[in-house]
């Protein structure tokens, strides 16, 4: 029997950063330490029977914005980014399974050698028998965000809720790393969100969320935030009505 406390929700999609991998700040690749104590994590809160849908990023391997902005073609560079997205994803699922877990692959983009095509029923059915499924190269399109991609996957798999971790402690009226006296917001409105470009998410993300009512909980990547976002404890920002 696990220790957790009871479960908020009964499905959920979270997305992590590329970033949140490679364990050191501005770091590259996968840190395997990093990796571990993530999977770990998920593993236990998937073992109290929440259904879990977890979106990587692939900013430690290659970013296609930056790919862009240095004169790549912006598609082509996309496309480069979305199968960096593919590799955290493999990773993540051998990591998950070594917990314990039942994972599957879905990505966006036809690597059937290594992943199952995404397809909205299968993967509804996958996490109905207790997988975690890790959603891979975005949307399968250039031009979107894989904040826009979890924000996607969540309408389509029906979610509760998005979780989004990252850097900072949650939304702040400004860049805490250039205000000290920036003030996190403990919850903030779609619409103040994107009047007030407050960063942190995709605008065309919240942008979706806030037409489907789909909340969204931004809080930092630290060990045991996921267990307490899951649960239902009021950690960083949430992104409502």
């Amino acid at each position: 029997m696990s220790d957790l406390p009871e479960l908020k929700y009964r499905r959920v999609v979270l997305k992590l950063s590329g970033e949140a991998l490679c364990g050191a700040e501005g770091g590259f690749g996968i840190d395997t330490t990093t990796l571990k104590n993530t999977a770990r994590e998920i593993a236990e809160v998937a073992k109290t029977g929440i259904q879990l849908g977890v979106v990587v990023g692939g900013g430690n391997i290659f970013r296609g914005l930056k790919g862009a902005s240095e004169g790549m073609d912006r598609a082509q560079s996309d496309y480069m980014g979305m199968l960096a997205t593919v590799i955290n994803s493999l990773a993540l699922q051998d990591a998950l399974e070594n917990c314990g877990a039942r994972t599957r692959v879905m990505t966006a983009l036809e690597t059937r050698d290594v992943a199952e095509p995404y397809i909205r029923r299968r993967a509804i059915r996958h996490l109905e028998r207790g997988y975690v499924v890790v959603f891979a190269a975005g949307t399968g399109n250039p031009y979107f965000s894989t904040d826009t991609a979890a924000a996607l996957r969540a309408m389509e798999i029906r979610a509760d809720a998005l979780f989004k971790a990252t850097k900072v402690e949650g939304i702040y009226d400004r860049d805490p790393r250039q205000h000290a006296d920036a003030t996190m917001y403990t919850q903030v409105s779609y619409d103040k969100f994107l009047a007030a470009h407050l960063g942190v998410m995709d605008s065309t993300a919240v942008t979706l969320c806030r037409e489907n009512g789909m909340p969204i909980r931004v809080f930092k990547m630290i060990p045991g935030n996921i267990r307490l976002v899951a649960s239902g404890t009021n950690v960083g920002t949430l992104v409502g009505e």
